[in-house]
């Protein structure tokens, strides 16, 4: 299942992805968001929409818009800044009600839900899985009339995720990762960027690069001696551009976290991002 419009994202404009599914774009784009949030809208008779994203009011009036009259939820796939804010102002262009994994980043829902909640449309089934990681409270939606993965920023088009300790956890990513790969999944919509098409190789991609990457850190570790995060990130990173790695140092943390529950390295203080690290 391709994306038809993967060439042309242009924000506020609804575009079908599926004989379900249509996508609005947020007016946000950066460094982490890419060309902006994508905000979905499932169903036709009654409509869910996942991930609001900003509290913008043209994006907002967008969705309405593409809801004509018949939006019932608001689903968060987790409370980070460019995906949850806008639900209350949506909640008050529509009466939806608003449901995510719990109250927090000034996100009240209405419904808190975990894994396996369902919300049954007419003509839609979707169903939450709980995918911590990136976020602890990060879940995924899978539509499963049409195998269509709801991914948030568990994956995204274009780019990795990063993982930022402690919310963010690297061997739980990974975790959540391999579950994905088991479901029945034949395309994911994700948070940033266009359709993927084939999810199988795009989590089989995921996970070699982390894994490559953490052994480019327990090399960058074993050649130091003693390290902080600050120290390796060039090193670890000499494949990314120098004003992207103050983003990297949180992913690289994330791996010698990781490294370290594995036995492989160790800290005065794990939980210090500024801590020197060696190699066991």
């Amino acid at each position: 299942m391709a994306d038809p419009s993967s060439v042309d994202l242009v924000p506020g404009v609804a575009t079908e992805i599926s004989p379900l599914v249509r996508r609005v774009l947020a007016p946000n784009p950066g460094v982490f968001t890419g060309p902006g949030t994508n905000t979905y809208l499932v169903g036709h008779d009654e409509v869910v929409v996942i991930d609001p994203g900003p509290d913008e009011a043209s994006h907002l009036d967008a969705i309405a818009a593409a809801g004509g009259g018949r939006i019932r939820w608001i689903v968060v796939t987790h409370t980070h800044p460019d995906h949850a804010p806008g639900a209350a102002g949506l909640k008050a262009r529509t009466g939806a009600r608003m449901l995510g994994f719990a109250a927090r980043d000034e996100f009240e829902p209405d419904t808190a839900i975990g894994d396996g909640f369902v919300v049954d449309g007419p003509d839609f089934t979707l169903r939450a899985v709980h995918t911590p990681g990136h976020a602890s409270n990060h879940l995924c939606y899978l539509l499963e009339d049409e195998g269509i993965l709801f991914s948030g920023d568990h994956i995204m088009s274009g780019s990795t995720v990063v993982i930022t300790p402690p919310d963010g956890d690297m061997a739980v990513y990974l975790d959540s990762l391999a579950r994905v790969r088991a479901l029945p999944v034949v395309g994911i919509a994700p948070g940033h960027g266009s359709f993927i098409d084939d999810p199988a190789a795009k989590v089989d991609e995921y996970v070699a690069h982390r894994l490559g990457r953490e052994e480019k850190v327990l090399a960058a570790l074993a050649a130091a001696g003693r390290a902080t995060v600050d120290e390796l990130v060039p090193a670890v990173y000499d494949d990314v551009d120098e004003d992207r790695h103050p983003i990297a140092r949180n992913s690289l943390w994330a791996h010698l976290r990781k490294l370290g529950s594995d036995g492989r390295a160790a800290a005065d203080d794990p939980d210090d991002d500024h801590a020197a690290w060696w190699p066991l």
